[in-house]
């Protein structure tokens, strides 16, 4: 049994039964993937994917315990690799965070800018995405971690540890009316076109869960991939928007205004998620520690390993989740 054996099954699985595009993210050739399969089935004794005219289809059910002892040792064989750059370079490497544009506009600008500077020989790549897809590319291990709100998809082999919460607002042009109000209601919201985030967001889910719950169809005009485009739309007289509340800058967004809706809408979890039983750098656990002071390295190794934390700090991280 041979590692390239193991990697073939996981691109393959990756790539969504294609062999063809597998073969291609390991550089090789279709017949050579194909190759690899066929040995490990004959040594194993049994297939590990479905087949259909010549076609995977699927894992088999023996076929999806090969899927993950695959994921283990390929996660054990990068984290060798990693435990040898951490011996020959501490503070030398790459970092590379997944995150959403929310979090990458408005959140980390400033802990990237520390770190930066406490960590010059560190190179630092931002990838953008929806909730879901950012995990995608930690899963994938095209991300070391990821930074951003729930998903709707999930994902068993990561891990996602909560940072923050995020508040959500009311944004109008200056004069609306909802402006003379002294307490906001979802019925006064429904009166105006209202403008949010895509469905892909969490902020979508609970802003429309809120209305729901209440009985409510909000007059959804539009819906926006960041908070930015939100807060055009609304400049332009399209409507009101619903965005967190940190994606507001007085400063900056002088023709708008920003009424508090946390009596209204859920707050939102912000999480860096990370590869279940993968072995992070110093430099990054320093990373996720800017994100959050509860988030030390005593937490975040144990919680990779899936041993449990002490009980003040479940405590303390609950109360986030």
């Amino acid at each position: 049994m041979k590692l390239q054996q193991l990697r073939c099954v996981l691109e393959i699985y990756r790539h969504g039964n294609h062999i063809t595009s597998a073969a291609e993210a390991l550089h090789t050739s279709q017949p050579g993937v194909s190759k690899h399969i066929h040995q490990l089935e004959v040594e194993l004794g049994f297939p590990i994917f479905i087949r259909k005219r010549n076609h995977v289809i699927g894992l088999t059910e023996p076929g999806k315990e090969v899927l993950e002892i695959a994921r283990r040792m390929m996660a054990d064989t990068e984290n060798l690799k990693h435990i040898r750059e951490e011996f020959l370079s501490r503070d030398m490497g790459t970092l590379t965070i997944a995150t959403t544009h929310t979090h990458a506009r408005y959140i980390l600008p400033n802990i990237i800018e520390r770190f930066a500077t406490e960590h010059p020989n560190v190179q630092l790549a931002l990838h953008q995405g929806n909730p879901t897809q950012i995990c995608e590319l930690v899963e994938a291990d095209e991300a070391d971690i990821a930074v951003g709100t729930e998903s709707p998809k999930s994902f068993p082999n990561l891990v996602k540890l909560p940072c923050f919460l995020l508040s959500r607002s009311i944004v109008v042009r200056v004069g609306h009316p909802l402006l003379r109000l002294k307490k906001l209601t979802l019925q006064d919201l429904a009166n105006y076109p209202i403008i949010t985030h895509d469905p892909a967001s969490s902020g979508r889910w609970k802003v429309m869960t809120a209305f729901e719950k209440a009985g409510i169809k909000p007059n959804v005009i539009s819906s926006a991939v960041d908070a930015d485009i939100c807060k055009t739309y609304v400049e332009r007289g399209l409507g009101i928007a619903i965005v967190a509340t940190i994606t507001f800058d007085p400063t900056h967004d002088i023709k708008l205004r920003a009424i508090d809706a946390g009596h209204l809408f859920e707050q939102s979890t912000s999480f860096v998620t990370l590869r279940r039983n993968s072995y992070p750098r110093t430099y990054m656990l320093n990373f996720i520690h800017c994100l959050s002071e509860r988030l030390t390295p005593n937490v975040v190794r144990p919680a990779l390993a899936g041993r449990s934390l002490p009980a003040d700090l479940v405590s303390k991280l609950q109360m986030l989740a």
